[in-house]
């Protein structure tokens, strides 16, 4: 599961760092690319030139390469990795993390990392109790870090207790264990339309909406980081994702949307229709730009294919679909009148009476309701913590 990946590993000072020689090791003969940044500190127990000699890359510590003035960028850093790991974690460290403190490179590429972290932490059993050490712990974690524990036994000080860094071969399970876990839809095929769709008055006008697409292809990137590949059909936005298990088929109008999607449905596990669909198009179509002439003008629609309740029809044993309703009014009554009518197996709720939820946003608040009738609320958060949250839900689904 390492394959390929890409681990940024921290060293801070600690005895244990001589471990961190090890990890890396295994890392790299897993199939990892690692590159290794230390604090200045952690020079004093292991040499940068060990690790970067088991890396294959130069070990980073100070923000400023040389004196031409060229230097390590801790943002592309952070967004490069696929993991971050911080072993060992030092009080010291795991302090300034959960604080926010930024005077050094390694925690500015930690609070620059898009990517999950796990964190390692080497001490002596009384620094490790201490309630402020354990509230920083604590902290981390509810970022979203991910502890692993420190192990008992014979420590440097001469102490026996809790504190030992945890070994090599328990970090890379640990890593092993949570990519697998975010295969967890590997071999799954799913659909996810996003977006507006136009609706042609004449070649120069249309009818359509304000979605962005933004939630939409946040969905497709919260499924695809899972395992699972997905085809996206998206009306005309202007999100893009370069995700290699994303197939984008861009299309305009409801009914192309609507012929593309019946013909990628049949084959899919699961589908999210989160686009914005137009209910109604014009019955005609002008052939040539419609001029200003009258006060008035006049324009008869008729009414879109419904894609959802097609779907719906259609489903069969084994496939999920999941819709949203953008309500302003009886948001909850109408929400469930939707999911029963198209044969959703869960709808996300949206209120525009909500503030930063809806069109535009780059935050989203949202309800989830199953079949059940049970229904759960979240808090606002950003469209791709959302995307997270749905994606769970439907992961559950699929288990239940």
């Amino acid at each position: 599961m390492l394959t390929g990946k890409k681990i940024l590993l921290g060293v801070s000072g600690s005895i244990a760092a001589y471990k961190s020689a090890v990890l890396v090791r295994l890392l790299v003969k897993a199939g990892a690319e690692v590159k290794v940044v230390m604090t200045k500190s952690a020079h004093d127990f292991i040499t940068a030139l060990t690790l970067s000699t088991l890396s294959k890359n130069p070990v980073l510590t100070d923000f400023v390469k040389d004196e031409s003035g060229q230097w390590n960028n801790h943002v592309q850093l952070g967004l490069w990795a696929d993991c971050m790991v911080i072993a060992p974690a030092s009080a010291n460290t795991i302090a300034k993390f959960a604080n926010g403190l930024c005077d050094n490179l390694l925690s500015a590429v930690y609070l620059s990392a898009r990517c999950d972290v796990f964190f390692a932490p080497a001490m002596d059993l009384d620094m490790l109790q201490h309630p402020s050490t354990q509230d920083n712990i604590s902290k981390l974690q509810s970022f979203g870090n991910h502890l692993i524990e420190p192990g008992y036994g014979e420590l440097a000080s001469g102490l026996t207790g809790t504190g030992r860094m945890a070994e090599p071969e328990e970090i890379i399970a640990a890593l092993e264990k949570h990519f697998t876990a975010a295969q967890v839809l590997k071999g799954k095929t799913v659909l996810v339309t996003a977006g507006p769709t136009h609706e042609a008055i004449d070649p120069v006008r249309f009818i359509g909406n304000h979605s962005s697409g933004k939630m939409g292809f946040a969905i497709a990137e919260a499924l695809a980081d899972k395992g699972a590949t997905v085809n996206l059909v998206t009306g005309p936005t202007q999100q893009h994702t370069k995700h290699p298990r994303i197939s984008v088929n861009r299309v305009t109008s409801a009914e192309e949307m609507y012929t593309l999607c019946t013909s990628l449905f049949p084959s899919s596990d699961i589908t999210v229709l989160s686009a914005a669909v137009a209910d109604y198009r014009p019955a005609v179509v002008a052939p040539q730009k419609i001029k200003k002439k009258d006060e008035e003008l006049t324009l008869t629609l008729t009414k879109t294919h419904d894609i959802a309740a097609s779907l719906g029809k259609l489903k069969h044993n084994g496939q999920i679909i999941v819709g949203f309703a953008l309500e302003t009014d009886q948001e909850h009554t109408n929400a469930l009148k939707k999911l029963e009518s198209k044969n959703f197996d869960l709808i996300v709720l949206n209120s525009l009476n909500d503030k930063g939820a809806g069109f535009g946003h780059d935050t989203n608040k949202i309800t989830l309701i199953d079949r059940q009738q049970r229904s759960k609320s979240f808090e606002l958060k950003s469209k791709k913590e959302v995307a997270s949250d749905i994606v769970n839900a439907i992961i559950e689904k699929i288990h239940v």
